[in-house]
């Protein structure tokens, strides 16, 4: 593990769709439960800004949309920022949605990175495949939100391990994190040995209780009733480590799967 730090920062990546609030306050809880600073930032494509051959047109239909997304931020951050009692600055910018997103994040260097989930399309975020982009495009932790669950500080978390037996691998803030979460913490995994599969094992040990599934093609589906049946609010993956080929395209599997077809938070670590 790391060494702790004093200040950890967190990025809120928001399309201002009508799920941002939702989002923006699991992202302001997650920020209290570690102490961390958070930051909103939102990108318009040039195409949603209404084109014009006349020069002054056009440089009022640009100016009519900045008052305009930053009436937007404005009215998102502020009643959250009145209930959690903090401070969220924020940043918006015109252009190609990933080049933007890409050179915020490698000018900002944010340690974790707050992205929504729509349930009709989980990939298309801020615009087509964001999700996979933000995970390649950043080393550290991901926090992928839903509609159903949110982060608060004074709620425990009812913790899923997915494919690890130990939580938050990788990620600076655990020590702090897991003040919030409930024991026994619950680990699922998923192995390609069919006589090794038992549905429940005994617990591991004396904080989590292990589940066990063969990988076939009911194994998302199994994965899912079991999820909800636990009550799991927040499920952590490992990335596995960054030179690790193997590891790599298997938990990026597991990744895509549960973004698909499970509604559960996701708290995905760096590489």
């Amino acid at each position: 593990m790391k060494l702790k730090r004093n200040t950890y920062r967190l990025l809120v990546l928001s399309d201002l769709k009508k799920s941002s609030g939702i989002m923006l306050k699991s992202a302001a809880g997650l920020a209290k439960m570690i102490d961390a600073e958070i930051e909103v930032f939102h990108v318009t494509k040039p195409s949603e800004i209404v084109a014009s051959e006349n020069q002054l047109s056009a440089m009022r239909t640009i100016n009519s949309k900045h008052k305009s997304i930053d009436k937007k931020i404005k009215n998102l951050i502020t009643p959250i920022e009145k209930d959690f009692g903090i401070t969220i600055p924020y940043s918006y910018s015109f252009g190609n949605v990933k080049n933007e997103i890409g050179a915020y994040i490698k000018k900002r260097q944010p340690d974790i990175i707050v992205i929504g989930k729509r349930k009709s399309k989980p990939f298309n975020l801020i615009g087509d495949s964001i999700t996979a982009f933000v995970l390649n495009a950043h080393d550290g932790a991901v926090l992928i939100t839903t509609d159903n669950d949110v982060l608060l500080p004074n709620n425990k978390i009812s913790l899923g391990l997915l494919n690890s037996s130990k939580p938050f691998l990788n990620l600076d803030f655990t020590e702090d994190l897991m003040k919030h979460i409930q024991k026994p913490l619950k680990s699922f995994k998923i192995i390609k040995n069919s006589s090794a599969v038992k549905e429940v094992s005994k617990a591991m040990d004396d904080e989590t209780i292990e589940f066990v599934f063969e990988q076939n093609d009911a194994t998302i589906k199994n994965l899912s009733n079991y999820l909800s049946k636990n009550n799991i609010s927040l499920l952590s993956i490992d990335r596995g480590q960054k030179n690790s080929d193997n590891a790599n395209k298997l938990i990026m599997l597991d990744i895509n799967s549960v973004i698909g077809k499970h509604n559960v938070p996701l708290l995905i670590s760096g590489k």
